[in-house]
């Protein structure tokens, strides 16, 4: 069993936890074992029924894809050659018997071991009982997190959300029981003097945080993309109104025959697509002193984690969607983004992405271009604001809903030019929009 293919550019994976111990009997398409690589974290399925005679690699190893990361025994109507395990056989050699200290090869034999869980009538995944078992989780406690799965099951982010939660409450009572002792009249301008120390801070007690594997990813992808693409930003405000209006006549309607939200996400990415149909220079990657010129329409969208991180789904051939169904293609990905359940192909193939910053209550922003792309914009938050309005009997001034629109760009190949007539015509595409149209 190899390291399957996580997606275009994606050349490696680091093996997070194995769900299988060796002796374990597998199904074709069963998870084995869990893998993260810089975009997603995924399960990697069996190929074949089988079973599991080596672990290959250990929990941590990052391993190149096409790379054996288990030997699996399989029956010889799955190996297809009757003669495939024969001593005379090339691939003899891959598949020694398995013995008795099997459980004991790679170290495997304590973190593989499950939890005990026999007492309890509630279902728990080999990932989330290798959790607990690692972080020193009882059944007792398990038994009490309330789990965010189907039919109440307790999901990975469910332990995680936890024990982070214990590590802060244990934290805040080391602290809380460490109090020091009043300072007599005497050795009171002593004690709380300022001093200058190395050791010491003006800002009082520091927390120091551990970067997760994400943050850590997010951190080194948005440092080479400024040492990578000179940015430009170019500004442009646009009268949503009529979108605003719009949106606010159908979205009960929406939410009573599709379910979900009705969001601005999917009329910005409509505009988008229509955008860079017309501006298709701006639909590119850069490859050293060449430039490739993509033919889909793939747009970014990017979604807010419980954790605090950040991912990037994509809609591939965006331009392809009514607006219907940009926007029950924009809730799926948001939902699985949100509860972990994207694959690498949800992630891979972008080719220009957007930020709803108006989400946070901003109203500007110079986002950062998401590599190879060599474009990105930012959409601010929608306010009501007096405008001067042109009519039959002259200039009148009304109250409009306004937004603004930030446009970053790769300025090594797009030009002030072609970056603010790109931001423009989206704008224009907006202020436009077909109010007629129904659900």
């Amino acid at each position: 069993m190899v390291m399957p293919s996580m997606g275009e550019g994606i050349m490696e994976a680091t093996v997070l936890s194995w769900l299988k111990n060796v002796g374990d009997t597998i199904e074709q398409d069963e998870s084995v074992l869990e893998v993260a690589t810089d975009k997603v974290d995924t399960e990697v399925p069996a190929t074949y029924d089988g079973v599991i005679e080596e672990l290959l690699v250990n929990e941590g190893d990052v391993v190149e894809v096409g790379k054996p990361v288990a030997r699996v025994r399989v029956s010889q109507e799955e190996g297809g050659n009757s003669n495939s395990n024969s001593i005379d056989s090339p691939q003899a050699e891959l598949a020694p018997a398995l013995v008795a200290e099997a459980p004991h090869i790679n170290g495997y034999e304590s973190k593989n071991h499950p939890l005990n869980t026999a007492a309890s009538d509630r279902f728990y995944s080999p990932l989330v009982k290798s959790i607990a078992k690692t972080e020193n989780i009882s059944l007792q406690e398990l038994e009490k997190i309330q789990g965010s799965g189907k039919e109440s099951r307790v999901t990975k982010s469910d332990i995680l959300n936890y024990i982070e939660e214990k590590q802060l409450k244990d934290e805040a009572s080391s602290l809380t029981s460490v109090v020091p002792p009043a300072p007599t009249k005497k050795a009171e301008k002593e004690v709380y003097e300022p001093s200058i120390s190395a050791s010491a801070s003006s800002n009082g007690p520091a927390e120091i945080i551990e970067m997760d594997r994400m943050r850590k990813m997010i951190a080194q992808r948005m440092v080479a993309s400024k040492q990578t693409s000179p940015h430009v930003s170019s500004f442009v405000e646009a009268d949503l109104t009529a979108v605003v209006n719009w949106r606010n006549k159908i979205k009960n309607s929406f939410k009573q025959q599709h379910g979900g939200s009705f969001t601005f996400t999917p009329i910005f990415v409509e505009a988008i697509a229509k955008a860079i149909a017309d501006f298709p220079m701006i639909n590119i990657s850069v490859d050293g002193d060449k430039i490739i010129k993509h033919s889909g329409i793939n747009v970014g969208v990017p979604v807010a984690l419980p954790s605090g991180n950040l991912i990037v789904p994509v809609i591939k051939h965006a331009n392809h969607y009514s607006l219907i169904g940009l926007a029950l293609k924009v809730n799926d990905l948001a939902k699985r983004a949100r509860e972990n359940k994207l694959s690498p192909d949800d992630i891979q193939g972008g080719t220009y992405t957007i930020s709803n910053i108006g989400t946070f209550g901003n109203i500007l922003g110079t986002p950062i271009i998401m590599q190879p792309q060599v474009a990105i914009m930012a959409f601010g938050a929608i306010s009501k604001k007096p405008a001067v309005l042109e009519t039959s009997e002259g200039d009148v001034i009304a109250i409009r809903h306004k937004m603004y629109l930030s446009h970053s760009y790769d300025h090594r190949v797009v030009d002030g030019s072609l970056g603010g007539m790109f931001v423009k015509r989206v704008a224009e595409y907006l202020e436009g929009f077909d109010i007629s149209q129904t659900l």
